[in-house]
């Protein structure tokens, strides 16, 4: 049997391509016809897009780079590249500047206590924060948004003075939540660390002395919540660990046997309630 050349095998699939394709035939759509599947006319190589409907438009967004004509379209710039850091950093004010760090806290400390390791997920924890947040902060967001961000939005405003607005209220906020000697004490400590006199009232404490402050305070006032979490959930794993070895059950872990009887405890005394109620009167 004659062997067939490899070039004759390569070109082969060619051959089979060519021959079995169906003719190209080109054909000329009139506008008022709708024969083609594409609307797309196919004359000298080009494609013409096909018109959107009216409800359908996608509009046109233009950037452009160019030298400012005036003073005002500089200040109007800064403004912009002001506004657009605020954004970055809203997070971390979110977090650090408001009552989410002490609730995510507290919460994450009674995971923990109850020896549960994947229910309530983080994700859920962090939504509850969240919104518990908004709830005790809803009186302070109102009232930026009332003296600050309205007035700004209707031109009564520049952006200096609505920062001063939006400013006050959580300087009050978190100022009201270290009354205690903790707090004072964290402030005092700030101030002399940048070599400040002693504050005599809320007006002669910086911002950014402030803002430390505030964490450290609610970092504190979390941990010693956390502490008392824990007391009922010690003691039970306690009884239930020497319960385990006066059995002789030596292998047998004692978080497995403790947290359902913690897990009942939390639910017979209303956990979820009582934890709720007092982090919003302790930040009342």
């Amino acid at each position: 049997m004659k062997r067939l050349p490899v070039r004759n095998i390569l070109y082969a699939p060619l051959v089979l391509f060519f021959l079995c394709a169906p003719p190209a035939q080109a054909q000329e759509e009139t506008p008022g016809q709708g024969g083609s599947l594409s609307g797309i006319s196919a004359e000298r190589g080009t494609a013409a897009i096909p018109r959107f409907s009216e409800g359908g438009i996608i509009p046109f967004i233009d950037l452009t780079v160019r030298n400012p004509a005036n003073n005002r379209e500089v200040a109007f710039s800064l403004q912009l590249l002001l506004l657009i850091t605020v954004l970055s950093l809203a997070p971390s004010i979110i977090i650090l500047m408001t009552s989410f760090l002490r609730i995510s806290i507290v919460l994450d400390f009674v995971k923990r206590a109850l020896s549960l390791q994947q229910v309530p997920p983080n994700q859920v924890i962090l939504g509850i924060s969240l919104f518990l947040t908004l709830f005790i902060m809803w009186p302070t967001l109102d009232l930026i948004y009332r003296n600050s961000f309205r007035p700004l939005a209707e031109g009564n405003l520049n952006v200096e003075q609505a920062y001063r607005e939006a400013e006050g209220p959580l300087r009050i906020f978190m100022y009201r939540q270290m009354q205690g000697a903790s707090g004072r004490g964290n402030i005092r400590l700030f101030m002399a660390m940048r070599g400040l006199d002693q504050p005599n009232s809320l007006a002669d404490v910086p911002t950014y002395v402030l803002i430390p402050a505030f964490i450290l305070s609610e970092l504190t006032v979390a941990f010693k919540i956390g502490i008392l979490l824990f007391i009922p959930f010690i003691v039970i794993d306690m009884v239930v660990a020497s319960a385990l070895m006066s059995m002789g059950m030596i292998m047998l872990p004692p978080v497995m046997i403790s947290m359902p009887f913690k897990l009942i405890l939390f639910i017979l005394v209303d956990g979820w309630g009582l934890l709720t109620n007092q982090l919003v009167r302790s930040f009342l």
